[in-house]
């Protein structure tokens, strides 16, 4: 796939995830979507190293949600806003 091609798969991805776990996200759409094509990537690679499906099958689509949907959880657990002071 090229680069434009997991940019936009990185777009759908990550409105897809932001669907499915809706709040405030601190850095926005911009955000999201490099979380959707960090977790297509990270969750395209875990799927086909453990043989849950070859390159180009439907199923890739879901391990990038759930790749993506575990990195937006965690960039809102991260990046929460600090309690400096007390």
């Amino acid at each position: 796939m090229t680069i434009l091609g997991w940019i936009v798969f990185g777009l759908i991805v990550g409105v897809v995830a932001k669907l499915l776990m809706p709040g405030r996200d601190p850095g926005g759409m911009i955000v999201t979507i490099l979380l959707g094509i960090a977790g297509a990537l990270i969750g395209g690679f875990v799927g086909r190293a453990l043989g849950w499906y070859g390159e180009g099958d439907p199923v890739g689509f879901g391990m990038a949600v759930v790749g993506a949907i575990l990195l937006l959880f965690a960039y809102r657990k991260f990046s929460g806003p600090s309690r400096v002071g007390g």
